[in-house]
This record gives structure tokens, sequence and C-alpha cells, in this order.
């Protein structure tokens, strides 16, 4: 049995995207879920402890999530839950891993622009890798970008797309 979980938080480290010698993609970051409470003394919301999880997504998700997902983002995740135990000479922990099943930015604090994407061909992942072994980099193909942004009081809004010409985005 699995244990499916849903996630919001923020991405803490660059997401870190390879493509193994046999052409399976892999994308992870850390993501950190800040807990909130109210504090019925102080009578405020107060910040609490800090989840971390290591989100894994793989194929056609692991390729979006390496255009579209930025360090800083808000962001939902959706996969299942692995918690496993881990030692080596000097200490022991826990790792608490998700691999992702979605991925997408909370739009509680920006918007997004989705865009189709298309697997990569294998000759676009060969020219990507001409060894054929795992890269850090991009695997080629067309694939959706999305940003997004927190919002921010003062900023200026931005424009309405009315579906006439280019769109420009703006960021604060």
């Amino acid at each position: 049995m699995t244990d499916t979980i849903a996630l919001t938080g923020i991405v803490a480290t660059t997401p870190r995207h390879l493509v193994t010698s046999s052409g399976l993609a892999i994308t992870s970051f850390r993501l950190a879920c800040r807990q909130r409470r109210y504090d019925r003394v102080k009578n405020a919301w107060v910040d609490a402890d800090t989840n971390w999880y290591t989100v894994s997504s793989f194929r056609q998700l692991a390729h979006n999530v390496e255009r579209s997902v930025h360090k800083g983002e808000p962001v939902l995740v959706t996969g299942r839950l692995r918690i496993r135990d881990w030692e080596n000479e000097d200490r022991t922990g826990t790792s608490v891993e998700v691999e992702a099943d979605a991925v997408g930015h909370n739009l509680t604090w920006g918007t997004t622009a989705l865009m189709r994407s298309t697997a990569p061909s294998a000759a676009e992942q060969r020219d990507a890798d001409p060894a054929g072994g795992a890269t850090g980099g991009t695997a080629g193909g067309t694939a959706g970008e999305a940003t997004a942004a927190p919002a921010e009081p003062d900023a200026a809004p931005a424009e309405p797309d009315t579906g006439q010409g280019e769109s420009e985005t703006r960021s604060a």
C-alpha cells in the first residue's frame, strides 16, 4: 500500500535535472513546508516547525519541472510518500521523500501560463548528451514554461492578456 500526500511549500533548492544512460529523465529538489499555528497568548499566527522533503519527478514531469520550477517559488506537490531510515559511518537519520505525480505553482501567490509540452525525441536526448550518460542539463524538446512570483502589495498589477499579439510577462 502506498501513502499519497499533498504538500504546499517553497522550493528550497535549485531543481537538479539529469538524464540517465538509459534515457530516464529525473528532476529533484528540496521542498520546505512551513507550519503555522495560532498562539492564543500572543493572539496571532506564529511560525512553527518546517518540514523538509526531497521531491523527485520522472520522465515528462521531470522535463516540465526542470523548465518551470525555480528556487523560491511556492508550489503544490502530490505524490507517493517514502520514509526511510539511513545510516553511515558517523550518523543516522531519516529521509522523507516524495515521488511526485504532479507539481504545480501555488496560485495563491501568483499566476502562471500553461504551455503544452511534447516529449523530447530520442535524437534530441542524444544531441543533449552525446555520451549517452547522465547530464545536468536539458535534454531538449519543447516544454511548457511557467513562472510564478509571490504577489507584492505595492507592485503594479499586470495588464490582462487581450489575446491580441504577444503578451509580456512582468515580474517585480
